[in-house]
């Protein structure tokens, strides 16, 4: 009975713990994300000139159109507030991802442990390079062609700041979270969910939600528009596969034949490269 007892006082003491560190772990990287929005803050106008550029290069190229506010308090609440928390959200997310590392690596083994600073690199990297993608490629884009749709029929586009910023924010962080897919994948692997067959075996899914998820995010739902989002995204989801098929032949000890693999990648790229000199001949 008394064994019983201890036994359960170190569950209940090792429950607190737990909730103790994931307190502590929050509360830092809350923290965190203060600390770099009060900095943000104090160039909120500078950082609104960077996310109204996509908006000002698309009207320029369409020759048409002006932005406006319809509130009294929208350009108070857009360029002071909610501009400076959206680059606190990207800057402050290698911190926020370190974290949330720290939490759930005492839950792996010791070696896998080791792959804190890979997991934040390419975690933190991903996400920033999700919003590249969308703020030189896939935004811009896609406002000229939407903005310009009605151009030559008489229709002058008039952009609220408000609804442009929500536009923007669907955009850059719908793109950012989609970027982080090989590490999601990953992740089902190292946490025993999935098997790198098994997400090949299921890969037809994985691409069908991935279109999906690209045709929700994407400013408009033209097949150019949304293939250029869909094909990268296409590409991260084997990215992570192949990741995952790297960390089981290092759990079974196995070495993955890199010199064969890059013998045939070159061979694929310099094909690639002569047929797009003879298309382009």
């Amino acid at each position: 009975m008394h064994r019983i007892e201890e036994d359960e006082s170190m569950l209940q003491m090792s429950l607190l713990e737990h909730l103790g560190e994931l307190r502590s772990r929050i509360l830092r990287a809350l923290a965190g994300f203060g600390v770099t929005y009060l900095g943000c803050m104090i160039f909120s106008r500078q950082l609104w000139a960077i996310v109204k550029a996509p908006l000002d290069d698309a009207l320029h190229q369409i020759k048409a159109g002006k932005v406006i506010a319809l509130t009294v308090m929208e350009q108070f609440t857009v360029i002071w507030m909610w501009t400076p928390m959206l680059f606190a959200i990207f800057l402050s997310a290698p911190w926020i991802v370190y974290q949330i590392w720290t939490f759930i690596s005492p839950g792996l083994y010791p070696r896998e442990r080791k792959w804190a600073i890979p997991f934040m690199l390419s975690t933190g990297g991903l996400f920033l390079a999700g919003g590249v993608f969308g703020y030189f490629v896939a935004l811009r884009n896609g406002l000229v062609f939407l903005l310009g749709i009605g151009v030559q029929d008489g229709v002058e586009p008039t952009i609220s700041i408000a609804e442009y910023f929500s536009t923007f924010v669907n955009v850059m962080l719908g793109i950012s979270v989609m970027f982080e897919l090989p590490v999601a994948v990953f992740f089902l692997t190292l946490l025993h969910i999935a098997s790198p067959s098994f997400l090949l075996r299921n890969a037809d899914y994985g691409i069908m939600g991935i279109v999906i998820l690209a045709a929700v995010i994407t400013p408009s739902q033209d097949p150019l528009n949304l293939t250029l989002f869909a094909v990268p995204m296409i590409l991260l989801y084997f990215l992570g596969v192949f990741a995952s098929y790297l960390l089981v032949l290092r759990r079974q000890n196995r070495r993955f034949p890199w010199k064969m693999f890059l013998i045939w990648l070159a061979a694929a790229l310099a094909v690639t490269a002569l047929a797009m000199a003879y298309i382009r001949s």
